[in-house]
């Protein structure tokens, strides 16, 4: 009996050249290296190589970005911007790592409980009265 291991698997790959437009759900690891339009969700690591491109989402546990990216980007873990990266959008994560060189526009949510308990914004927690944020 064969035992399926996501780590014994290779990742899936969009080769340059390649566009895609829609939206793209894995339990695996994914590389990019062509054009994403839309929406990836993973619960492995997504690479972003040189030549990819995203626009739209990226939901994943670790992220290593080297190329293009115009998206909303939630990072359980690490978020890793190679020195040849552009990030054009709003990050959320628990680890940012930035290489000299690389380009980022926009906001950055670092929460160390990660993704996982995100039911509380920050907007929502100003709201609140001060007497019961502090019980």
């Amino acid at each position: 009996m064969t035992k399926n291991n996501l780590s014994e698997t290779k990742p899936n790959t969009i080769v340059s050249g390649t566009v895609i437009k829609g939206e793209i759900i894995t339990d695996g690891d994914f590389r990019i290296d062509g054009t994403l339009v839309g929406s990836i969700s993973s619960k492995g690591k997504i690479v972003i190589g040189q030549s990819g491109s995203i626009e739209g989402e990226i939901i994943c546990q670790n992220a290593d970005i080297s190329g293009k990216i115009k998206a909303k980007v939630k990072v359980e873990q690490l978020l890793t911007l190679k020195s040849s990266a552009q990030l054009n959008g709003d990050v959320t994560t628990d680890k940012l790592a930035i290489e000299p060189g690389a380009k980022f526009t926009g906001s950055c949510n670092m929460d160390s409980r990660g993704l996982k308990n995100q039911n509380i914004s920050a907007t929502d927690e100003k709201e609140r009265p001060k007497e019961k944020l502090f019980k």
